[in-house]
Parts: C-alpha cells; sequence; structure tokens
C-alpha cells in the first residue's frame, strides 16, 4: 500500500489522541488527487468516524508486524 501513497505519517511510536490529532492536519492539507498513509500499532476505530464524518475514504491493512496501515483520499464521486 505505500507505493500508492503521496505522503506517510508513522504514528507508531505516539501516543493517543496525537496520532488522531496529526493525521487529521496532514489531511486539511491533502490535495485532492493526493494520498496520506497512516501507520498505527492498531486499528484506529475513532480515525474511521473522523474519515467518513469529513469525506474522506479509506483502505486499512495489517502487516505481519501488528503495523496497521490505513491509505486515506478523498471521495470521489
Amino acid at each position: 500500500m505505500a507505493g500508492n501513497a503521496d505522503i506517510v505519517l508513522d504514528a507508531r511510536g505516539l501516543e493517543p489522541p496525537e496520532p488522531l490529532v496529526l493525521t487529521m492536519q496532514a489531511l486539511e492539507r491533502l490535495a485532492p488527487t493526493e494520498k496520506l498513509l497512516v501507520l498505527l500499532p492498531r486499528e484506529p476505530y475513532p480515525l474511521y468516524r473522523a474519515l467518513a464524518l469529513n469525506g474522506f475514504s479509506w483502505q486499512t491493512a495489517f502487516r505481519s508486524d501488528g503495523t496497521v496501515e490505513v491509505l486515506i483520499g478523498h471521495e470521489t464521486s
């Protein structure tokens, strides 16, 4: 999934709510055609709700080392 990302945010070493805050800040600057890849230590259920409410789509993948990858982009009509 990393090959599809324009921006990568590695939030694996951060404590909540910092990953959510940094992700939302990065999304504010995301161009309509860009994708943001967020690397997290666990599945970010609160982030999914925030993405849905703000017009973003996402794909989640799980690495063998436990890292959760969330690839985020603007919803397309």
